[in-house]
């Protein structure tokens, strides 16, 4: 009898990396106005700095510098969108398929950045090790500023790369993708994702919120309510 082999291959994905964005412009005005005492003090903690690097270097102004705030939760101004950002991540990990019956999520970390208006301002690529979905919210940017760029988790796949046929489209063969962070696009992933901030030039203002939320089990805190 002769063997014929299969024509048709059946696909099935897994192991998927999720990044969930939106557009909600309605928030930006009013978390800017907010975040601007924030970034006032930010950068007056800084100024030591500056003055050091102008002794030792020369004036570089700010040049490469990124204003990072002391914390948003519970402040004034952040609690509805800080509300609206925790239940999100409740939502998105339970959407995932992980079982919260006997956790409850909370943000652990929010505060708001702005790179250095003279340039040159970024982050290398890290991950969130002490959270479970992470996520930004975008006040100043544009195509001109710096951006938010993912790469693959898959540390084997990242060994072993191909040349991808057409950098413009994200396909499987994709390693990187990226978004550009208008003023009120809002992104979600996994605090696994390795992600970094691209070199700022400058052009224009790059201000935004970044949180990390974490699923903590039920009886961690019951404990830690009793030894109060």
């Amino acid at each position: 009898m002769k063997k014929t082999l299969p024509e048709k291959l059946y696909l099935e994905e897994y192991f998927a990396c999720p990044i969930w964005y939106a557009d909600a412009p309605e928030y930006v005005d009013e978390l800017n106005k907010a975040s601007d005492p924030f970034i006032v003090s930010a950068k007056e903690s800084m100024k030591h700095i500056e003055k050091k690097r102008t002794k030792e270097m020369g004036n570089k102004g700010d040049l490469g510098l990124v204003y990072h705030s002391t914390s948003l939760l519970n402040q004034k101004g952040f609690i509805e969108f800080q509300n609206y950002v925790g239940a999100t991540c409740h939502n998105l990990l339970n959407e995932m398929g992980f079982d919260l019956t006997n956790y409850h999520v909370f943000i652990t970390e929010m505060w708001v950045q702005e790179f250095a208006k003279d340039g040159a301002g970024h982050h290398a690529l890290h991950t969130h090790w002490n959270g479970h979905m992470s996520g930004f919210y975008f006040l100043k940017g544009s195509k001109k500023t710096s951006a938010p760029l993912f790469e693959d988790p898959r540390a084997g796949n990242m060994m072993n790369l191909l040349p991808e046929k057409d950098k413009d489209k994200v396909s499987y063969a994709s390693s990187r993708v990226h978004y550009i962070p208008n003023p009120g696009r809002m992104i979600f992933f996994p605090s696994y994702m390795p992600h970094q901030y691209t070199v700022d030039m400058g052009y224009e203002p790059f201000r935004f919120i970044h949180w990390n939320a974490q699923a903590i089990p039920k009886s961690v805190l019951d404990a830690a309510r009793n030894n109060r």
